[in-house]
């Protein structure tokens, strides 16, 4: 009979889908398992074959662990909000409603095509009403506990789109829509304080299973720093200063200028000559420099490869504080102002970056800082021309030469702090979290402004004190009262426009649709206005594993009884390019709702227990897949051709989960002969032994003894994702089997195929039934190896004399002492270095070695 894929497994994708084999119970005596893959974006291209590796992946591992006796939760929905699909409507006119219905349906036959074992009861969309209704919620809750903010920031600007624009979504410099240059534009924005959260997100990782570079790119992008504040007085105007945060006070005796942001506020001060006391000689250098800074994206200003430029400012002299000298300060584009104070104290000799500055202005260089063991100054080195950058002992450093960098930087801030120019601090490069983008297709922020409440207000309370960005906004130069919308009034839906694109100053298509935009004020019933930003697609993207728990309920987030159960997420795999934002961003609202009580504390602080990635596929000849490149593989093809198994098979087979491997068509061949093969031999059994069973009750015990070696294995294999090699061992069975197709009993021909179900359900389903075994290959018992079948039988004995190698031979696993003795003895290589010689003592290790020791 030959190898149907097409009619196979669609017969079983009914069935299962008929039947509701993988939904997860809410309450159940097996013990609860929350698998958990990264939901996607259904963009209008569909899956490709790098989609495909993760869910295969994780599936794997859910059939396994259902088979092993868990009730697994493995559920599925869509990030449907965001830039692709409104750039889709600005384009055609068609409603990113109607986009996202038709994407998703996409997404949800290819997941259906490929077996995957999702539990569709749960399926959630961020972009319905009954969803974002409570990412709104949340967001009203960060609001009420202080969390919640609008301010003027700094933010990428494209020109063209006339939108602003995440730092993920500007690609070398340019527009990740329309690939204009990116400048720099102030814009109110809504903020989440999620730096109040910076020390729990690095300590509670002590709390979970992640791998060490997933925790390492959380502290990195979080970036704690535990250093000092120092002052340096600007020369001839007393009580000007300027403040610096540095790690390593220890150098502050190689400091020879001072560098600020263009944003810093004594550069501002300079541009508008607002004290007379401050002048610079270059006026309008200064100013047409600190122009073009603030128009250049964050990542252009920072980039590695860039050279870094600057300007002096011509005139203004800073005051190192611990040797009085008098130093110059400048103004340059790759310091921050929001990073520590906006200025950095530079030491060229320990610094590269300082150094390759210095070098180019001619400015001092002072080493401070000798490497241990070190006699001579690195800067009396012909080919000097990197900083040393480590710790070490103090030189040309006055009274504190000698001193070791750790203790030093204690001594010198201790120094500074009882003259008034120090003070200890902890800085983070985490900034807050920019909430709001000038868009349609996101969720409403659920903020009402209101001008009469601000007039009552005030009417009221003439002498109080407002905080601007939470109490109040300044919207066109008028005060306006931020008011919540009720939660009972929740969700704020999109309405229907028909013109997606934003307004000419960057507002949200939101501000053109007056009958949406103009509301009754839910505290006085006079005429306000909505909040016309929507939240970033990061924002219901941050909470959806909660969701799964309780996915109908409408009077809550998710009932705390469910979320008890099944949280936190036992195991959650995604992508590396996944392992810091959204990671991080994740953690940050699941910590902020069991801090308000929306998730049980007895769940503990932390969502995910486990963290694992996967390596990415790339197109043949090692390159990225693109569409651009046209080298993108559709899996509706492979499916089609070869058939949903053999791209399961070959996408595990390929290589270690978490490597970037290329794709290979031969491979794709070669899993296809595998199940091929496997479909042959089980036909044969089953023609065979229809109705002579008892002939093969026993079956083989070589083949008895692989086929356990292969379901430990598997076992062992699927648990730790190392999908290539269990299929290696299934592949190794296969061979075995071919040599003896015979020798296979009815019980190791049922297990083989519930170790290979993982992999290839819908074959191992169509040959489980077509033998006649009761019930479904993915609903058994995952099947148990007996430990003396997987002993080995032969091994090699190493054989030492004195504790050298003289020799290896090949014996019985079960030898004892005495017959190793005398087999080793007898050995050719071996005589030479024992004739003649009394043999002293024998150290005998069963199954490894054994060492003669002889006079």
């Amino acid at each position: 009979m030959k190898y149907n894929h097409k009619k196979i497994e669609k017969k079983w994708q009914k069935i299962w889908q008929k039947e509701n084999f993988f939904q997860a119970l809410d309450s159940s005596r097996k013990e609860k398992l929350y698998l958990l893959v990264e939901f996607p974006y259904p963009s209008g291209e569909g899956l490709h074959v790098g989609h495909c590796r993760s869910y295969v992946g994780m599936d794997v591992v859910a059939r396994k662990k259902r088979m092993d006796g868990f009730n697994v939760l493995f559920p599925m929905g869509w990030d449907a909000f965001g830039l692709p699909t409104e750039n889709y409507a600005i384009k055609t006119g068609i409603s990113p409603v109607e986009v996202t219905k038709k994407n998703t349906a996409k997404f949800k036959q290819q997941y259906g095509a490929l077996g995957l074992s999702f539990d569709w009861n749960r399926e959630i969309n961020t972009t319905d009403p009954s969803y974002y209704k409570w990412t709104q919620w949340i967001f009203l809750q960060l609001y009420k506990h202080d969390l919640a903010y609008k301010t003027k920031i700094s933010i990428n600007w494209c020109p063209s789109c006339k939108i602003g624009l995440a730092n993920e979504e500007v690609v070398n410099g340019k527009c990740e829509r329309c690939g204009t240059e990116v400048i720099r534009r102030e814009k109110e924005q809504w903020m989440l304080r999620i730096t109040k959260y910076a020390d729990r997100l690095i300590k509670d990782l002590d709390l979970v299973d992640y791998p060490e570079p997933v925790k390492t790119s959380q502290k990195e992008w979080i970036g704690k720093s535990k250093g000092a504040v120092i002052k340096f007085p600007i020369n001839g105007i007393h009580g000007l200063s300027v403040e610096v945060f540095t790690t390593r006070p220890d150098t502050l005796f190689g400091c020879t200028y001072l560098v600020l942001a263009p944003e810093h506020p004594l550069v501002d001060s300079l541009i508008k000559k607002e004290n007379d006391s401050l002048k610079i000689g270059n006026y309008v250098e200064v100013k047409n420099y600190v122009n073009r800074s603030k128009k250049k994206a964050e990542r252009e200003r920072l980039a590695e490869k860039k050279e870094k430029s600057g300007v002096m400012l011509d005139g203004i002299k800073a005051i190192n504080p611990v040797n009085k000298k008098e130093i110059p300060v400048f103004v340059a584009d790759y310091v921050l102002m929001n990073y520590g104070t906006g200025a950095i104290m530079a030491v060229p000799a320990h610094d590269q970056r300082d150094f390759n500055f210095a070098k180019k202005h001619g400015l001092s260089i002072i080493e401070v800082i000798r490497e241990k063991g070190k006699k001579i100054s690195k800067l009396e080195e012909e080919d000097f021309w990197r900083a040393y950058e480590g710790e070490g002992v103090l030189v040309n450093s006055g009274r504190f030469n000698g001193l070791n960098s750790r203790t030093a930087k204690k001594r010198i801030t201790e120094r500074l702090k009882r003259k008034g120019f120090a003070r200890e601090a902890v800085y983070y490069k985490l900034r807050d979290w920019v909430f709001s983008r000038q868009r349609y297709w996101g969720e409403p922020i659920p903020v009402v402004y209101c001008r009469q409440c601000w007039k009552d207000f005030k009417a009221r309370n003439p002498q109080a004190e407002l905080r601007k960005g939470i109490d109040y906004v300044v919207i066109d130069g008028k005060e306006y009262m931020v008011n919540l919308v009720p939660e009972n009034d929740l969700p704020v839906k999109l309405p229907k426009i028909d013109d997606y694109k934003p307004g000419e100053s960057g507002e949200s298509p939101l501000a053109k649709v007056e009958g949406w935009v103009n509301v009754r004020c839910p505290k006085c019933g006079s005429f306000a206005r909505r909040e016309t930003d929507v939240m970033p697609n990061w924002a219901g993207s941050n909470w959806y594993y909660l969701r799964y728990c309780d996915p109908q309920n409408e009077k809550k987030m998710a009932d705390k009884k469910l979320l008890e159960y099944w949280m936190p997420v036992d195991w959650y795999d995604g992508g590396a390019e996944h392992i810091t934002l959204h990671l991080l961003y994740s953690r940050f609202i699941y910590k902020f709702l069991w801090d308000i009580g929306a998730v049980p504390k007895s769940v503990g602080p932390e969502p995910y227990k486990k963290r694992t990635s996967h390596g990415l596929v790339l197109a043949e000849g090692g390159v990225k897949m693109s569409k651009s490149k046209g080298n993108v593989v559709n899996p509706d093809d492979i499916i089609k051709e070869y058939g949903a198994d053999t791209l399961r098979t070959y996408e595990m087979f390929m290589g270690p989960f978490e490597q970037a491997i290329p794709w290979d068509t031969k491979g794709v061949k070669g899993a296809r002969r595998f199940l091929e093969k496997v479909w042959v031999l089980a036909n044969k059994w089953i023609k065979n032994n229809k109705n002579t069973k008892s002939a093969q009750k026993r079956g083989s015990k070589e083949l008895k003894a692989v086929l356990h070696k292969i379901v430990k294995k598997v076992s062992e294999d699927i648990d730790l994702l190392k999908f290539n090699t269990a299929i290696s061992s299934l592949m190794e069975f296969s061979n075995a089997w071919l040599k003896d197709p015979d020798g296979l009993s009815e019980r190791d021909f049922r297990d083989f195929l519930k170790i290979l179900s993982p992999f290839a359900p819908h074959l191992s389903e169509e040959i489980w039934a077509a033998a006649g075994f009761k019930g479904i290959c993915s609903a058994q018992k995952w099947p148990k190896y007996k430990e003396d079948l997987i002993k080995e039988k032969i091994v090699n004995l190493v054989i030492q004399i004195n504790g050298k190698v003289r020799d290896k031979v090949e014996v019985r696993a079960d030898i004892d002492e005495k017959e190793a003795k005398n087999i080793a003895l007898s050995r050719g290589k071996v005589k030479k270095w024992t004739e003649g010689k009394k043999v002293k003592l024998v150290i005998f290790v069963p199954g490894k070695l054994i060492n003669i020791v002889v006079k």
